[in-house]
């Protein structure tokens, strides 16, 4: 049982108009080891660098997988806080038990809001304090109880061939979404590749790629099973997936995801 939640600092309570989706593969078993190491300590040394941890997640289907996103104000922000944060005390107390638990950490793609308002809202957003061991109890995230009362969120990205992520997005906003939201998703952000300049090269993103970024909630995996039933069943959707395929350069990747219990989105 978690303590009474708290709300996070005002600052971070805007959309993000940089965010950065990080795929860490991790060493078999690691996986509970760095979420314990991430919530305890990194979380708030890097919102306190300048910078919003969006959410941190384990992903359903692939157990060695942690992905997570983090926000910035710009480029020029995005530099100056993960510099404070990299040169910093935390990192550099926590960086090596962080390191060992990873196989990769350079699966990172640098987004921003597909349209206006696209972002992600996280002004009613809260984290739950952490218990005395300080961190979750790891044993209990994979039941489906514990999924169900956490929720689900889903990533769907889409490639897409150079220079056509700003017409896709235009299309789902306009076909996809009404379609989603009648069928019971929550539709939280839509983000398309941010292609400046990467302002913090120490870490390398995926400048070179197009793509387009839905992010949803559902309640449960259940909740999500239905859902994609009622699409596959639906007109309007199969009209909008029969349009959009054409513009599809790769596979579409789905990421379903249990959100850590210091994540904002969940």
């Amino acid at each position: 049982m978690y303590l009474p939640l708290t709300a996070p600092p005002k600052s971070h309570l805007n959309a993000s108009p940089v965010v950065e989706l990080r795929q860490y593969t991790l060493k078999p078993g690691k996986r509970d080891t760095l979420i314990g190491i991430f919530d305890t300590h990194l979380v708030e040394g890097q919102e306190n660098a300048g910078m919003t941890i969006i959410g941190q997640f384990r992903d359903l289907d692939r157990p060695d997988m942690f992905v997570w996103m983090r926000g910035f104000d710009g480029m020029e922000a995005r530099r100056n806080a993960l510099t404070a944060f990299y040169d910093g005390p935390v990192w550099a107390a926590y960086s090596n038990a962080a390191n060992e638990t990873m196989i990769d950490s350079d699966n990172v793609l640098q987004l921003k809001p597909a349209w206006p308002g696209a972002g992600f809202d996280l002004s009613g957003s809260q984290r739950a304090v952490l218990p005395p061991s300080g961190h979750e109890d790891v044993g209990q995230e994979k039941t489906s109880t514990d999924n169900r009362l956490r929720g689900l969120v889903v990533l769907t990205i889409h490639h897409l061939p150079p220079g056509t992520e700003t017409e896709f997005a235009e299309n789902f906003q306009i076909g996809a979404v009404p379609v989603l939201t009648a069928l019971g998703a929550r539709v939280r952000a839509a983000f398309i590749t941010e292609h400046a300049e990467n302002s913090f090269p120490r870490l390398p993103v995926r400048l070179g790629e197009s793509v387009f970024v839905s992010v949803t909630g559902f309640d449960s995996a259940e909740a999500h099973a239905r859902h994609e039933a009622a699409l596959a069943a639906s007109p309007a959707w199969q009209a909008f997936q029969q349009a959009a395929q054409s513009g599809i350069a790769e596979p579409t990747e789905t990421l379903r995801l249990s959100a850590t219990s210091q994540s904002l989105l969940r």
